[in-house]
């Protein structure tokens, strides 16, 4: 065999991680390391040093070596180009070369020391192929997360099916007065007597077709419909189907970061709910210029309770930017269009009832620089080590509020981690997706401005294109529900609204 091991070690010669591509023992390894140091001779421009039984091929890492245990019938030319990318990977994986960043990510570097050598011998590969090798991206597996998260949203909406019920046989039995029945083996108690009015908190989650937000709890006592043996809530019933031996994986959005960001739910949900989301598309070029920017809009409607299924609501639109507007095809367009009122075209039918229904939607495209609602600023600028990068970034419509900002800038590969300057909010820097990560949790009016500074090695054309990310309450076109009522008597019904603004594209080219 060619290559016996591949370690990094401390100057004293204590190994932190080793891949030995042969069968070694514990002790013959941390011997040969150990060895190592007082082998070298001080004040030589060597990078390798050998004994009767083998040769050490080395590189200085700061305070560690990158060292290779080879057999002294080895190619040293073959030797010192596979250390160099032994040498390489390690940046990638470890922001700063010391023992206990090394340490942590022993196993990363394992996987990838891995792919560069096989059985002691070294594998034709180069950064970007290790790299994509051990992010081991597999189309099956995406397939079968598919499928999990498709089981999971139908055994939600079984959920909340059974819960309907469950609800409903609950207050028919407090309206004839009987004790209402013990559900999910309560045990002889049952449920609480019916001396006094009993209010059901049952959160009803709204269905998104791509976002499958966590369900969020109320943090003090409920008195909410309770199912299981054990008093879980209504939305453990997936945990339910875990114990009967079903796998329910967790959804996983992408975005590195993670990208996706959901808002949480209201926790007081009417039986007249009402969702206004929007997404924000945007292009805009690297020395200004708007290239394209679309906003789409919805108003969904959902109906739990078939007394306010003929129901109407008053819409105030206080939006100048020139929106599309365009209703459901069973909505009155003539009311809406002279009194901003939606309401179905036969006032006798009424609306379904738990269904999700888009009432109103519309559509904002604009070129005009002046409506991008926030704005980044990107200047790299060429030194004699690098690039020193300026970016800075402008809320333009200051009624907004921005949550979970991240701006995310590419950065080249194989030269280190960015050296910080001034910075406003924090960073992270993704080594294996080559990015750095501008985390910022709130914009708004009070917070409308910030900037980051940081150098590293590379060209100006490096740092794009730049995406950003971010989830707001607050719609960019002003349009709201004012008012729900009856269509008979025009009375007000209770309801509830959740609002959302957020990123489908944000891109600087």
């Amino acid at each position: 065999m060619v290559l016996l091991a591949a370690a990094v070690c401390t100057k004293a010669g204590k190994a932190i991680v080793s891949r030995q591509f042969v069968e070694m023992t514990r002790t013959r390894i941390e011997g040969l390391l150990a060895a190592f140091p007082k082998l070298m001779n001080t004040g030589k421009q060597h990078t390798f040093v050998e004994t009767d039984s083998v040769r050490y091929v080395y590189q200085p890492l700061e305070k560690l070596y990158m060292v290779l245990i080879t057999t002294k019938n080895s190619n040293i030319l073959e030797d010192l180009e596979t250390l160099r990318l032994f040498s390489r990977v390690i940046p990638e994986y470890c922001r700063v070369l010391e023992e206990a960043e090394i340490s942590e990510h022993c196993f990363d570097l394992i996987f990838a020391f891995d792919e560069i050598v096989a059985l002691g011998y070294r594998e034709n590969v180069n950064l970007a192929q290790i790299r994509t090798f051990t992010e081991m991206d597999s189309h099956e597996e995406k397939v079968f997360r598919a499928v999990r998260e498709t089981q999971e949203r139908e055994a939600k909406a079984e959920m909340r099916r059974k819960a309907k019920e469950l609800q409903q046989a609950r207050r028919d039995a407090e309206r004839s007065g009987k004790k209402a029945p013990g559900f999910g083996g309560f045990g002889s108690g049952g449920m609480t007597s019916m001396s006094g009015s009993i209010i059901t908190d049952t959160i009803v989650e709204p269905e998104k077709p791509k976002i499958t937000p966590a369900p969020v709890r109320p943090s003090g006592p409920s008195k909410a419909l309770k199912l299981g043996a054990k008093g879980k809530e209504v939305d453990n019933f997936v945990d339910k189907l875990k114990s009967e031996g079903e796998t329910i994986m967790a959804s996983t959005g992408k975005r590195g970061s993670d990208a996706s960001k959901v808002l949480p739910p209201p926790v007081n949900v009417e039986s007249v709910h009402l969702r206004v989301e929007e997404k924000i598309s945007l292009t805009c070029g690297r020395d200004g210029g708007l290239q394209n920017m679309e906003v789409l809009g919805m108003i969904t409607l959902r109906v739990t309770d078939d007394k306010n299924g003929r129901i109407r609501l008053i819409v105030n639109n206080n939006d100048g930017k020139g929106l599309q507007l365009q209703t459901h095809p069973n909505v009155d367009k003539k009311l809406f269009t002279a009194d901003s009122v939606i309401a179905l075209k036969n006032p006798e039918k009424s609306f379904p009832v738990n269904n999700d229904v888009g009432v109103l939607k519309w559509r904002l495209q604009t070129t005009d620089e002046a409506l991008i609602p926030l704005t980044i600023n990107c200047w790299p600028s060429e030194s004699g080590t690098g690039c020193d990068v300026n970016i800075e970034y402008e809320l333009q419509e200051e009624n907004l509020e921005l949550n979970d900002v991240v701006i995310s800038i590419p950065v080249p590969s194989g030269v280190g981690a960015p050296v910080i300057g001034d910075l406003d909010g924090e960073y992270k820097h993704d080594s294996r997706r080559n990015l750095l990560e501008w985390c910022l949790p709130v914009i708004d009016a009070n917070n409308k401005t910030g900037s980051l500074e940081f150098s590293i090695a590379g060209q100006p054309n490096d740092f794009f294109p730049i995406n950003l990310s971010f989830v707001s309450k607050r719609n960019y076109c002003d349009i709201q529900v004012s008012k729900v009522a009856h269509v008979d008597d025009d009375s007000s019904v209770r309801f509830s609204s959740e609002t959302s603004f957020a990123v489908d594209k944000y891109e600087i080219l």
